[in-house]
C-alpha cells in the first residue's frame, strides 16, 4: 500500500528568515493524522535566509540528521563540535542524555536549503555524539547511497544511529530506473528533495512524500530533465 503526502498538504510557516514545510506535526503545526511514520518523527524542508539561523537550543533522546541540498550550514554544540558543511554530506547527532546546539546559514549572501530529520531512538540516555560524513556525488547517481543506519557490519561510510532504520539518497536522471526490495515486515518512507520520479507507477513531485507498507518491491524511475531528481528512502522497522 502506498499513501502519498503531497507537498501542498504539509504544514507551512514563513517567518521571513525561515521558510519551512513540515511533513509531520512540529512546533506550532499540529495534525493528529500526521504525527510521524514508524520511527520517523520529523521531516522538515527548511530554507534559511543569509546570516540567519537557529540559536542555541536543547535536545535529548532523539537521532537528529541534517541533509543540505543547497548552500552551507554552520553547526556548533555543547560537545565542542564546530563545523561548516554543505551538500553531499550527512550530519548526524545523537542527542542522548542531552545536547545544546545551534545551526546558522554560513553565508551572508546566499540562502541555505536543507532537510531536517528526527528519528526516535530505540535506546535512551546514551552519551551524545556527533558525526559528519561527506561523500562524492557520483555515489548517489543512478544508485542508492547509504547515509545512516544502525550500523551492524558498517564500514564507517555512513552515520550510525540508535534505531533499526536505514536512510539512503539517490539521484535519477530522466529514464533511469532503480529497484529496491524491502525485507518482510519492513516499511518505507520516500521523500522527494527535488525533481520528479515515478514510484511503483505513482508520480511524485518535489516536496511529495510517500509511506509504503506491504510493498516489498520498489521501482523508482526518473522523470523530467537531465538534472534529475533527488530523493531520500527511509527503510524502517
Amino acid at each position: 500500500m502506498i499513501t502519498i503526502r503531497r507537498s501542498e498538504e504539509r504544514g507551512h510557516l514563513d517567518h521571513g528568515w525561515l521558510n519551512t514545510y513540515h511533513t509531520f506535526s512540529f512546533a506550532s503545526y499540529f495534525d493528529p493524522a500526521h504525527m510521524g511514520f514508524r520511527a520517523l518523527r520529523v521531516l522538515n524542508d527548511d530554507r534559511v535566509a543569509p546570516g540567519r539561523g537557529f540559536g542555541a537550543h536543547a535536545h535529548r533522546d532523539m537521532e537528529i540528521l541534517t541533509y543540505v541540498l543547497d548552500g552551507r550550514l554552520a553547526h556548533k554544540d555543547s560537545m565542542g563540535q564546530q563545523h561548516v558543511f554543505g551538500a553531499n554530506t550527512i550530519q548526524a547527532m545523537s542527542a542522548g542524555t542531552g545536547v545544546i546546539h545551534s545551526e546558522f546559514n554560513a553565508s551572508e549572501d546566499e540562502p541555505v536549503h536543507f532537510l531536517q530529520i528526527w528519528i526516535e531512538p530505540a535506546v535512551y540516555d546514551v552519551a551524545p555524539s556527533y558525526q559528519q560524513i561527506p561523500f562524492d556525488p557520483d555515489e548517489k547517481r543512478g544508485r542508492f547511497r547509504l547515509l545512516a543506519s544502525r550500523g551492524e557490519g558498517g564500514d564507517g561510510n555512513a552515520a550510525l544511529i540508535h534505531q533499526d532504520a536505514s536512510i539512503y539518497v539517490a539521484q535519477l536522471a530522466a529514464g533511469d530506473v532503480l529497484k529496491q526490495r524491502l525485507k518482510t515486515s519492513r516499511h518505507a518512507w520516500v521523500q522527494i528533495a527535488r525533481g520528479s520520479i515515478s514510484l511503483n507507477g505513482e508520480t511524485l513531485e518535489e516536496g511529495d512524500g510517500a509511506a509504503l507498507s506491504d510493498e516489498p518491491d520498489l521501482t523508482f524511475a526518473g522523470r523530467g530533465g537531465v538534472a534529475g531528481a533527488e530523493f531520500l528512502l527511509f527503510d524502517l522497522a
